[in-house]
């Protein structure tokens, strides 16, 4: 699988997957973008909180649960380095079941979410190979 990345004008950046979904982004204007998309890092938060959700719903659904009013709420902390930038520190996640959901389940309903398959390449990071090639 590849992902072509494309830079349509100003700040934004879109990556093009091969079944021909795209995802755009956007700096905010801070860093010289219009705001208009969510940033590359705020897509990396997300990606951790869609993907933690996934496994949260199939959980419920797999064993017939109504997953209405079912949430995940994430949250991120931030230390200062010593450049003066920030660096993120922590990510929490917060699951909302669903009302009635079985106590016995709770439990297995974290261990669920500590699944996703982001998180995992995180805990286990890939090698990165970054190469030029000549237009």
């Amino acid at each position: 699988m590849g992902i072509r990345i494309t830079f349509p004008e100003g700040m934004k950046v879109v990556a093009e997957f091969e079944n021909g979904l795209s995802v755009a982004t956007d700096q905010p204007p801070d860093y010289g973008g219009e705001g208009n998309a969510p940033s590359p890092f705020d897509l990396f938060l997300a990606s951790l909180g869609t993907c933690a959700g996934v496994y949260v719903l199939g959980f419920c659904r797999h064993r017939g649960i109504p997953t209405e009013g079912l949430a995940l709420r994430q949250w991120m902390e931030y230390t200062d380095t010593d450049d003066g930038k920030k660096r993120l520190a922590k990510v929490g996640m917060e699951i909302t079941a669903p009302s009635g959901f079985p106590e016995k389940y709770q439990s297995a309903l974290i261990r669920t979410a500590e699944l996703c398959a982001v998180k995992k390449a995180l805990m286990d990071p890939p090698e990165f190979v970054i190469t030029v090639t000549p237009a």
